[in-house]
């Protein structure tokens, strides 16, 4: 597996329900579960993640 940088998103809540992000690999963004850092790595392209970030900051 490729050595992902993950951080914690920003959009995480401090009750335990956080997601980190990778974005220094090129060409992709990683996003993962911080309770299960053996789990499963979902990739994205680095569009897909702006587009996915947009429609987050348009919700109510």
């Amino acid at each position: 597996m490729k050595a992902f940088g993950f951080v914690k998103s920003s959009y995480s809540s401090g009750n335990g329900e956080c997601v980190e992000v990778a974005r220094n690999i090129a060409h992709a963004v990683a996003v993962r579960d911080s309770k299960r850092l053996d789990g499963p790595v979902l990739l994205l392209a680095p569009a897909a993640w702006d587009v996915f970030q947009e429609a987050l900051g348009r919700l109510p």
